[in-house]
């Protein structure tokens, strides 16, 4: 790997937290699925489009991008070694020639100048180890009048359906895993207009948008599957067994609510961020 400005985001995405998305990517992106809609919409990507996916993980958005832009090319770049070759095998599995992957840290990767036409990212553009410098970085890339869209997390509240759903969670979450120190960075609408403004971009647009977000096939599929993310492996990691099977149980119940004939799906908010570079 290539100069990297986030060493602390870099160790922690090629440690067990990579390897965790690697194993399952499908699961995680059912559970932003609901999203990948206006994302798309708000990037606006056509056939012979250069795009560049930021933060692309296992690649699910790199190769939904590759298929809008069939005449073009995208590449997909990510600090994890683990998921990047989970995004190789998958795109290679669906016969996709017009992408590529590289493992690189986006703030200071060597794009070349003016090499895109779009930029797009799923939450990879929240772990920058300065936002400003990145984002200047990235605008170098993109082509005049070239387009950024990306999608960040929207705080919900503690009356949000998610935090009912994990209230009994909630009190274990002392500190979030490696990986996900940075999540908040972009959360507040003022500070991604800074941040972008800063970096040279404009027509900057920030849009809240809603969906159901699918969390497994049951109360508890879904249960499983929030005590195996990071953050609750990583804040768990010392909980005796009967203490987890009890909080498990805790987390199964309050999920029953949100389960319907389609599996477990709880309401949640993001934001759709553009700008022009």
């Amino acid at each position: 790997m290539r100069t990297i400005a986030n060493q602390e985001q870099a160790a922690a995405w090629n440690g067990w937290e990579g390897r965790l998305w690697a194993d399952r990517p499908e699961r995680y992106d059912a559970m932003m699925e609901a999203f990948d809609a206006p994302l798309f919409a708000a990037a606006g990507i056509a056939p012979g489009h250069e795009v560049l996916d930021v933060g692309c993980g296992t690649g699910h958005v790199t190769r939904l991008a590759a298929r809008r832009a069939h005449r073009g090319h995208v590449l997909g770049v990510d600090l994890s070694a683990p998921m990047l070759d989970r995004a190789r095998r998958d795109a290679a599995a669906e016969n996709l020639a017009n992408l590529a992957f590289e493992q690189g840290d986006a703030q200071v990767h060597p794009f070349r100048e003016a090499a895109f036409d779009v930029i797009i990212s799923r939450g990879g553009v929240l772990f920058f180890a300065d936002p400003v410098a990145a984002f200047g970085h990235l605008r170098t890339a993109l082509a005049p009048g070239g387009r950024l869209a990306f999608l960040g997390p929207r705080p919900g509240g503690a009356g949000s359906p998610y935090a009912r759903a994990t209230a009994a969670l909630t009190p274990y979450l002392r500190e979030p895993s490696p990986a996900a120190r940075g999540m908040g960075s972009l959360t507040d609408p003022a500070r991604i207009t800074e941040v972008l403004t800063a970096a040279g971009f404009r027509d900057i647009e920030i849009t809240p948008e809603g969906a159901d977000m699918d969390y497994g096939a049951d109360a508890g599929a879904a249960a499983d599957f929030l005590l195996s993310m990071s953050p609750a492996r990583h804040n768990l990691r010392d909980l005796d067994a009967a203490s987890l099977t009890a909080l498990r149980d805790q987390v199964r119940t309050a999920l029953e609510e949100f389960e319907t004939p389609a599996g477990v799906r709880i309401p949640g908010t993001v934001w759709i961020v553009t700008a022009t570079g």
